[in-house]
């Protein structure tokens, strides 16, 4: 099992976007000194919920950064971006990091996105299986690829050629996107919103149809995500996400639907509740149980913690670090980030 970090680069109130990222590209660093096997970095457009509008461009900073740690996307929303210019950034991703780029997609929601990017609605209620066909065809080393349907395009090379099977996972919330992904043996990204038992439904349906489709769903490597706070004591750490984390979820109030219909909005205090209750989020002890338990489910290879509820970058380097130490029992290779009050990223400080 594998420990990732995944990273909203949220803005809690009182935060600037500009804050929020370079916060965010410390978290990656600290992913890289505390020991852990990734980052894995989201992506939003026009709300405060998310201040990344493009993983691709996130992860590219951060792997020039960082030498050994994984970063993937978590993820993409493919109903916005055409395949093949995705396909090419993976590419090219993967290899000036020499083979650290993992590449996560998701079909997105209804929203204006579509609209502003004009790639249309089309795209989110059918496109999606096709526009997954075309990225994986790019990604799978043929020396030429031509299109078809939605995108239909003469023979081109394929520049640069990938040198490897990029893995691509497909996050995934409803059955039929499980069913699409199991279809094709790509392995999962699934959300925090759903409990174990739950994600173990979904993975056991993929588990068959995989098996259907003649692949080993005993191969696909799924990850799944999960809030991650560790306090002292059970009642710090859940007094910590819930005095901040309703703030960082009011960015979801901001997101805006493509037929101008208003989008249902839960109750937040008893989300928050629901989080707390189903993920690590408390003493090392709670958290080590919790995080026992999510490993556990079936298909399960990665856990991607969501360290950012509680608001502040020390609070969450803090968490980062403990999380690390006192739950996960990495190894740290790395020496101590260079800080700064200024606010502005800095590289680690070299060894002699």
């Amino acid at each position: 099992m594998a420990a990732h970090l995944f990273l909203l680069a949220g803005q809690h109130p009182g935060t600037t976007a500009a804050e929020s990222l370079a916060a965010a590209h410390w978290y990656g660093l600290a992913a890289e000194r505390y020991g852990y096997a990734g980052v894995w970095i989201a992506e939003h457009h026009f709300t405060s919920y998310g201040a990344c509008p493009s993983a691709p461009a996130f992860a590219a900073h951060l792997l020039g950064a960082t030498r050994r740690v994984t970063v993937g996307t978590a993820a993409c929303i493919l109903s916005n971006r055409h395949p093949v210019a995705l396909a090419e950034e993976a590419v090219l991703l993967d290899e000036l990091s020499g083979g650290r780029f993992a590449l996560g997609v998701a079909r997105g929601g209804p929203w204006v996105d579509l609209e502003v990017f004009g790639t249309g609605l089309d795209r989110y209620t059918d496109g999606f299986a096709e526009s997954v066909d075309l990225l994986t065809s790019w990604l799978q080393g043929d020396e030429y690829i031509a299109g078809s349907g939605r995108f239909p395009f003469r023979p081109v090379r394929v520049v640069p050629r990938p040198r490897r099977q990029i893995p691509v996972w497909i996050a995934a919330t409803s059955v039929p996107t499980v069913e699409l992904a199991a279809r094709r043996g790509l392995p999962l990204l699934l959300g925090m919103h759903a409990t174990n038992p739950e994600k173990a439904e979904l993975l056991d349906r993929y588990a068959q149809v995989a098996a259907a489709h003649g692949h080993r769903p005993a191969s696909a490597a799924h990850a799944s995500a999960h809030l991650a706070h560790v306090a002292d004591t059970d009642a710090e750490a859940e007094g910590a996400v819930r005095a901040a984390l309703p703030g960082l979820l009011a960015g979801t109030d901001e997101y805006v639907r493509i037929d101008g219909s208003s989008s249902p909005r839960p109750e937040r205090s008893r989300y928050v509740d629901t989080l707390l209750d189903i993920h690590p989020v408390g003493g090392p002890a709670r958290c080590r149980q919790r995080i026992a338990e999510a490993a556990a489910v079936p298909g399960v290879r990665h856990l991607l913690l969501m360290v950012e509820a509680a608001g502040g970058r020390q609070t969450t380097l803090d968490n980062i670090a403990r999380l690390a130490s006192e739950v996960l029992d990495l190894t740290a290779p790395n020496p101590p980030l260079d800080d700064s009050v200024d606010g502005r990223v800095r590289r680690p400080v070299p060894t002699r």
